[in-house]
């Protein structure tokens, strides 16, 4: 009998993303994208459970919250929360850093980007998201290289 190195060793699977939020302080949700199937209900539950849980955390906690059999990893920009969620076992600073990097590319994209930029342009936003993150996965985790792509597409317009 020949033993593969697949069977000796346990790969874990690849960790997922299940969504990605940014709320403002009021509750409203200017971004949503979610990597998992739900029910719009349902959306709108979390959409509202997570906003609950962050907005109402106090500053001296870390950004890092339980929620339901997952993890929420959430950061404030003026007044805005990105929030993703993620499985309970994953990197926590991992993710913090992936928010942070996502808004340094809307503020390089839209130039000291703020909430109305996001509104009004949420096609564009939607393109960023997509360029840097693409099926619950992380595609590219380069500053430099998303912003290169965003230029080419935005030559095709």
């Amino acid at each position: 009998m020949i033993l593969k190195i697949c069977d000796i060793v346990r790969i874990p699977p690849l960790s997922k993303i299940r969504f990605i939020l940014l709320q403002n302080r009021q509750g409203k949700t200017r971004l949503a994208k979610y990597y998992v199937p739900l029910e719009e209900s349902e959306k709108h539950k979390v959409e509202y459970e997570v906003h609950r849980l962050v907005v109402n955390r106090d500053a001296k906690f870390t950004n890092f919250v339980e929620f339901r059999t997952h993890k929420v990893i959430y950061r404030r920009y003026a007044g805005l929360f990105f929030s993703v969620c993620v499985d309970i076992t994953d990197n926590e600073l991992a993710y913090l850093e992936c928010i942070h990097l996502f808004v340094e590319i809307l503020d390089h994209f839209f130039s000291n980007v703020c909430e109305l930029d996001l509104v009004f342009n949420f096609h564009k936003v939607y393109l960023i998201l997509d360029e840097f993150i693409l099926a619950g996965e992380l595609q590219e985790t380069s500053k430099r290289a998303i912003i290169e792509r965003m230029s080419e597409l935005e030559k095709l317009e």
